[in-house]
């Protein structure tokens, strides 16, 4: 299994993303990255990353599936790195930035998805 775990549902992904995603785990499900508060404290971070690894831990199996974590920086990094303690491959998305110029004060940014790449343990 792949689980998405983003803001960015495997729906609106193109073809070569979903063909690395399913090369890496099989069958992608999706689920929401949280919103986390600008305000929450470390603890805050803390609380939420131990709640939504227990959860991912409970449901999915370390040897067979991956995560993709993708979302605010802080509790990214503390959920993989509960989930690689649990035995799980975390990876990422990279992706080439675009910028097209347009009128002044306005551009439009396309990311062009590159390969996933495994979180450092």
């Amino acid at each position: 299994m792949f689980i998405n775990l983003s803001n960015h549902p495997s729906h609106l992904w193109s073809a070569e993303q979903m063909e690395a995603a399913r090369k890496l785990g099989g069958d992608i499900v999706d689920v929401p990255f949280p919103a986390v508060p600008a305000m929450a404290s470390e603890d805050d971070i803390a609380c939420l990353a131990k709640e939504y690894a227990d959860g991912i831990i409970s449901q999915y199996d370390p040897k067979r599936d991956v995560l993709h974590v993708m979302g605010e920086m802080c509790l990214s990094f503390a959920l993989v790195r509960l989930l690689q303690q649990a035995g799980f491959v975390c990876v990422a998305s990279t992706s080439e930035r675009m910028v097209q110029e347009g009128a002044p004060g306005h551009k439009e940014v396309f990311f062009h998805f590159i390969r996933f790449r495994r979180y450092g343990t």
